[in-house]
């Protein structure tokens, strides 16, 4: 399959199932998952989060969420009270509360009930793409129609001013906001596909294109690392070519210090190519996925790739789209080809009948 068939799909799911938005909280059932246990979790796992409690969640496209508590997975979706079964950011604000983000409105869930938001509540589109809580505890919510945020009582938009950039005239989805981010300096970042990126300081905007140095102007993820340095992780904006001919261009990784970006042109996968996830873990190392290809980890020094060894080659798998290191220090990795994780050196996957933590 190719890198674009996973976009066209998340743009399909999209459309699928929605029960709206709902004023009154649900009360969700919650289920064992029921295929074989030699199966996967789901065909796509897009997002993957730890709560405070220790609970791991798995948020997939047409499957809803899966939660992990040492023992037991369980399955909420649409049934249970989620707005939609494709779930793509989660967070936990300072209540408890979980945050879901999904392709048709935002939901809130207490561990009982679920409360959902959509654009009847002035949630500002419904296929939402990204969340922050930042250091205030605003909920900023990205969508596919530019960002809103919501104060606890009403949601607001929030304008982002438009660089100076040529876009292809093919692309679609200039108003899709693909990441929300504040550094340690209390920066807002947001990720554009199509207008790259962008920096709000509380007052003014900074915008990141490939002018400035950008692999690419549709950008996937960002993060910080130890160090205060930005990474940015890129598609391939002609991927999007009617042409299958002509989906090559720009994209892949990119590095902020401060003054200037640079490339990494010299790293196989991380040039021309695509990357979606990028993640820190405990001992400061940095892990980013390199699509077609595998997963980096770079140590401030080199970078070191993990190939996969079972059920796929991860050369045949569209993309890393999640990445976590748990509190056991576990490393997981959302796919679109499932859920897999670091062992033995390698990334393995992992099916239903050995869910669970092991050595590493």
């Amino acid at each position: 399959m190719k890198q674009i068939e996973l976009f066209q799909i998340i743009l399909q799911v999209a459309f699928l199932g929605s029960c709206g938005g709902q004023n009154a909280p649900v009360a969700p059932v919650g289920s064992p998952y029921a295929l074989a246990t030699d199966q996967q979790i789901a065909d796509y796992v897009v997002e993957i989060f730890e709560d405070s409690k220790g609970n791991l969640w798995f948020g997939t496209v047409g499957q809803g969420v899966a939660r992990f508590d040492g023992k037991t997975l369980t399955y909420l979706t649409t049934d249970d009270g989620l707005p939609g079964n494709t779930v793509v950011d989660i967070v936990e604000d300072g209540a408890g509360n979980l945050w879901f983000g999904t392709h048709s409105g935002l939901s809130k869930y207490n561990g009982i009930f679920f409360r959902n938001f959509t654009e009847k509540e002035g949630l500002c589109n419904d296929r939402v793409s990204n969340l922050l809580l930042d250091k205030t505890g605003m909920l900023w919510v990205g969508t596919w129609d530019g960002v809103c945020r919501f104060d606890g009582r009403s949601f607001s938009r929030f304008d982002l001013p438009l660089p100076d950039v040529e876009l292809l005239p093919y692309h679609s989805t200039i108003y899709w906001v693909t990441e929300l981010m504040q550094d340690s300096r209390g920066n807002i970042w947001f990720g554009r596909d199509g207008y790259g990126a962008c920096r709000f300081d509380g007052k003014a905007f900074a915008h990141f294109t490939k002018k400035e140095g950008l692999a690419s102007n549709n950008v996937q993820v960002i993060r910080e690392d130890g160090q205060g340095n930005i990474w940015f992780g890129s598609r391939v904006a002609e991927n999007d070519h009617p042409d299958p001919g002509s989906r090559k261009g720009d994209g892949g990784l990119s590095r902020y210090d401060g003054k200037s970006l640079v490339q990494f042109r010299d790293i196989e996968g991380l040039s021309r190519n695509e990357t979606y996830a990028i993640a820190t873990d405990r001992a400061g190392n940095l892990w980013i996925g390199a699509n077609n290809l595998g997963v980096y980890r770079y140590d401030g020094k080199s970078f070191h790739l993990f190939r996969g060894t079972d059920r796929m080659d991860l050369t045949s798998t569209i993309g890393v789209q999640s990445i976590l290191e748990d509190k056991r220090g576990q490393v997981w990795f959302g796919l679109s080809g499932g859920l897999f994780r670091l062992q033995g050196g390698a990334v393995v996957h992992v099916p239903r009948g050995s869910f669970g933590y092991t050595s590493h």
